[in-house]
């Protein structure tokens, strides 16, 4: 009797939906991509790597690692492959189960942000902030390179007839055909706004998204049908649900506004840890839907409530530096704690974790991808190194590097931080 019960109590149980929340990156989630079975997620991370999830045991299947900057984007190909795109300006075609890419492909010049498969499932469109669009045949071959973005290319996407749709910080929208006739010039649409992300519905329409908080639903021939005011803060990615009923618009303040199309309206909000929404992917019924965001988690939700599925922490991540409240050095810190680590079991991140930094060689913390320039230099991390490289900024002090631009102006700010530094990373 005891052994029906339980075996009763399995089956309920593997009849529930799988809902929990999915943790594995050390860095913001920057984009996802949902199988047509809902079975499978990839997830890119600015920690450099990929996560292959199966969900229905909410677990990882595979780590991706190859990259020297953040993946940025990723596709699911037809022949079951994986695209893989990064801020080291490559795009990397995996197998399924392999662990290294079979093919990268480069030419680009500058990060890659978003990619795209054809509808017939031989192109690959890639865009990236050296301002161009490539298609990339799957089958091999040289790229066409599409010019003409005078500002970073942030999104792309194929309308169902294979032309494709291009967005840009240059505030542009280009439709671009790729049948016949290819040579054309694009049809150029100006919108108010510099552009983060665009998306295509499946019945053609088109949607596209900037620094204005505004969503804006525009035909296949490039005539604007609507305006969806979301906030005052940029939108930074969409996602079209496949029966065409939803857009979901992610902000980098956290919350992510629902989209009824058909009335041109948000009709919901939902609302995370506050913390920015880098990326968005509708689950084949089109009532659920993921997100990835700055505190490194994948979420799933319920489109028609606007509820979490599974224990969400509204809070957000524990903060890193609370026990160094009132110093001032760590104060400056806080911009840093995304990508590095105090801690050397803190897990992994963007950049390499800091703990022991004093008195090591640049480069050599065991365990970390460092770009093989950062290997030629002979610097060694002391107090007056560490406050070298914000005075002069990384590209100068220590160039190659995959780390962001930034510079501290004050020598007190500097001090401060390499005071804190002696201290937290001991």
């Amino acid at each position: 009797m005891v052994q029906r019960i339980l075996l009763i109590c399995l089956l309920l149980l593997s009849a529930l939906p799988a809902r929990a929340q999915l943790r594995g990156h050390g860095g913001p989630v920057r984009a996802l991509a949902l199988s047509s079975d809902g079975e499978t997620a990839v997830s890119g991370s600015f920690d450099t790597s990929a996560i292959i999830w199966s969900l229905k045991t909410n677990t990882a299947r595979q780590v991706l690692r190859f990259h020297d900057g953040a993946v940025n984007a990723v596709a699911l190909l037809p022949d079951g492959g994986i695209a893989t795109a990064s801020a080291d300006a490559r795009i990397a075609l995996w197998h399924a189960g392999e662990t290294q890419p079979r093919t990268v492909l480069e030419g680009h010049a500058a990060p890659i942000v978003a990619l795209a498969v054809s509808p017939d499932g031989k192109t690959l469109a890639s865009a990236s902030w050296d301002r161009t669009v490539r298609l990339w045949p799957l089958a091999g071959g040289a790229p066409r390179v599409l010019e003409g973005h005078q500002q970073n290319v942030n999104g792309v996407a194929f309308l169902p007839d294979g032309a494709l749709v291009s967005a840009g910080y240059d505030a542009t929208l280009r439709i671009w055909p790729l049948g016949a006739g290819a040579d054309a010039a694009p049809l150029i649409v100006t919108l108010p706004t510099p552009l983060n992300a665009a998306a295509v519905v499946p019945d053609g329409e088109i949607v596209c998204a900037g620094a204005d908080g505004k969503v804006y639903v525009l035909s296949q021939q490039g005539e604007l049908r609507a305006t969806v005011a979301v906030g005052e803060t940029p939108i930074i990615a969409l996602a079209v649900s496949p029966d065409a009923a939803l857009v979901a618009a992610a902000g980098i303040r956290g919350a992510v506004a629902l989209i009824d199309l058909k009335a041109r309206a948000v009709a919901r909000t939902l609302i995370g840890p506050g913390l920015p929404v880098w990326s968005a992917a509708f689950f084949p019924d089109s009532r659920t839907l993921l997100t990835g965001g700055a505190d490194r988690i994948v979420r799933r939700w319920d489109t028609t409530t606007g509820e979490p599925l599974g224990d969400v922490a509204v809070g957000g991540p524990a903060d890193p530096l609370a026990a160094y409240s009132g110093d001032p050095g760590a104060a400056v810190f806080r911009a840093c704690v995304a990508c590095h680590t105090l801690k050397a079991d803190d897990g992994p991140r963007a950049g390499p974790s800091l703990a022991g930094l004093f008195g090591r060689r640049i480069a050599t913390l065991p365990g970390y991808n460092f770009s093989p320039a950062l290997k030629k230099l002979d610097i060694v991390w002391t107090p007056q190194t560490v406050a070298k490289l914000f005075e002069l900024g990384p590209a100068t002090f220590t160039p190659g590097t995959k780390m962001p631009e930034q510079t501290i102006g004050s020598p007190a700010d500097r001090d401060a931080l390499v005071k804190f530094l002696e201290k937290a990373t001991k």
